[in-house]
């Protein structure tokens, strides 16, 4: 059988797929460059050759992950630019739990000094995103992105999400919802 040789941009690409799930399994110190390359059908030094370093790898990951929600902000918007349209936009982005984690591995490396800045600036990124295509204030997008935060960090612990825990009492009260994770987004305005 004859492989379909990939072009740059999508090699490029299924590295930073494979890297998204090593870095979600394994954080930035428990994931190598050799695991991001085995996921991904190729040598390690090909990763090295295409990104440098490992750190290089995990920054380039946190971006993609970054743009991956402007982009479904964006189509969300498309077709109703409010923030509820987002938030159910970001509920369906709870299904990839390798998305929601390696962010939340990212901000819990933000104190690094080459890790910091790149999380910063994708956070900030997606704020000025959820203003200017919502026209929400400042208080709206606050309260927009700490609900997305609280979902965030519930999905990562499967409290939120399609492969949620049983509910416990706790977490009803803090989805404020009796259920569906989307509902309080629709709280989350005022």
């Amino acid at each position: 059988m004859a492989r379909t040789r990939l072009s740059a941009e999508e090699r490029h690409e299924q590295l930073l797929a494979a890297a998204l799930t090593a870095f979600t399994a394994g954080g930035y110190a428990g994931t190598t460059t050799d695991q991001v390359a085995r996921l991904a059908g190729v040598s390690q030094p090909y990763v090295i050759r295409l990104f440098g370093t490992k750190q290089q790898l995990f920054l380039a990951t946190l971006d993609h992950a970054g743009r991956r929600i402007e982009e479904r902000f964006r189509r969300a918007a498309a077709a109703a630019p409010t923030l509820d349209s987002l938030g159910a936009a970001y509920d369906d982005m709870l299904a990839e739990r390798e998305l929601i984690t390696v962010l939340l591995h990212g901000f819990a490396a933000g104190a690094d000094p080459a890790v910091g800045p790149v999380v910063r600036d994708c956070f900030g990124r997606i704020y000025r995103t959820v203003r200017e295509l919502t026209g929400a204030d400042e208080d709206e997008a606050r309260q927009f992105l700490a609900m997305g935060m609280l979902l965030t960090c519930l999905g990562a612990m499967r409290v939120a999400g399609p492969d949620a825990v049983p509910r416990e009492p706790w977490m009803t009260e803090l989805l404020g919802d009796g259920g569906h994770p989307g509902a309080p987004h629709t709280h989350a305005r005022g």
